[in-house]
């Protein structure tokens, strides 16, 4: 297997493909001067995609775009991209070839039905030391596996709110996969978050990356850490949640565009009213009912005996509630042992 994945990593050199998100250059054959197109990329709408999904008051906002230029810009971006109805039969078939990115465990890819969906937010949230961030560590890596072995065949992107991230997690979970370490730490482009604007800003230079080269997967680890020191109390929750709802919008937009798997993790509270009294786990994740509308998929995880940890789905539109036992191995994510 090792020898089998020897075959390149993706060392990812973007040809010219007719499939995938469309620059936004292609609407200067529209009739879209330039200038104009540099304008959009200056804010972070870098494909014909981008353009055709933002409201007009987002182009508006734009310094130089009237209003005329701005329903000029929508009506030829949406030329070029489908946005009307379509029939379950095409979208079903769309949704057979999703890619699913391994875990690193067989029983947590059984649960998750293949491993974590490209195209969408899957949340993890839980306890500390509950592996939220070892996942993400062995995702890193697996995202760059060929396809035939569970990968994404594209790159990584790691946004680190908490100063977790580690790259020797990343040189061993390669050596079990018998994965090149250079090359594997090569196709993962970092940056730390060091306030909750910062975290939004970094999103628009992830669009700009992601335009440049074909990337697989997007962690934030972990979404909410920031929120919960940028805002205090009640009086600022409302534009906490605002903000909030803004980011992970730019998220699903950036899954929706380039097809990536987008990976958030969050934190938990314990409930202390009297409810509290009557369940059996008094934990809730944070960010309210924006993240859980936000999330496609949501997993809850808690320990279990010595490594093993338990990966519960929480919410999802299309998996059943269950539930699977994982360990945390000195190569990774893999299998609890008997």
């Amino acid at each position: 297997m090792a020898a089998q994945a020897q075959r390149e990593i993706v060392s990812v050199e973007d040809s010219d493909e007719s499939f995938g998100p469309q620059p936004v250059h292609k609407l200067e054959a529209n009739g879209i001067s330039a200038n104009d197109i540099k304008k959009l990329e200056e804010t972070g709408l870098y494909t014909v995609e981008a353009v055709a999904y933002v409201t007009k008051k987002d182009l508006v906002s734009i310094k130089g775009i009237s209003e005329a230029k701005a329903d000029k810009i929508i009506n030829e971006a949406q030329k070029l991209v489908p946005m009307g109805f379509t029939t379950a039969t095409e979208f079903h078939q769309k949704r057979s070839e999703i890619i699913q990115i391994a875990t690193g465990s067989k029983e947590l890819d059984k649960l998750l039905q293949g491993g974590i969906e490209t195209g969408s937010i899957t949340e993890m949230f839980g306890e500390f030391r509950t592996g939220k961030t070892q996942l993400c560590h062995t995702l890193a890596v697996t995202c760059q596996l060929p396809i035939d072995m569970g990968g994404g065949e594209g790159k990584c992107l790691y946004i680190d709110t908490e100063g977790t991230f580690r790259p020797e997690r990343l040189l061993a979970v390669a050596e079990r996969y018998g994965l090149s370490g250079s090359d594997v730490l090569d196709n993962v482009a970092y940056a730390r978050a060091y306030n909750s604007d910062h975290q939004n800003q970094l999103l628009i230079q992830a669009a700009a990356m992601m335009a440049e080269s074909r990337y697989a997967l997007l962690v934030v680890d972990s979404a909410t850490s920031l929120y919960r020191t940028d805002y205090f109390g009640r009086a600022e929750l409302s534009a906490r949640q605002m903000h909030l709802a803004r980011f992970l919008r730019s998220l699903l937009r950036l899954a929706d565009e380039y097809g990536v798997a987008v990976v958030i993790t969050n934190q938990v509270v314990a409930q202390v009213d009297g409810a509290s009294m009557f369940t059996a786990d008094p934990k809730k994740p944070i960010g309210g009912n924006i993240m859980a509308h936000a999330s496609t998929t949501r997993l809850y995880l808690r320990k279990g005996r010595g490594e093993t940890r338990i990966c519960k789905i929480y919410d999802s539109p299309c998996l059943p509630e269950a539930e699977a036992m994982f360990a945390i191995l000195p190569d990774g994510i893999g299998d609890a042992k008997d």
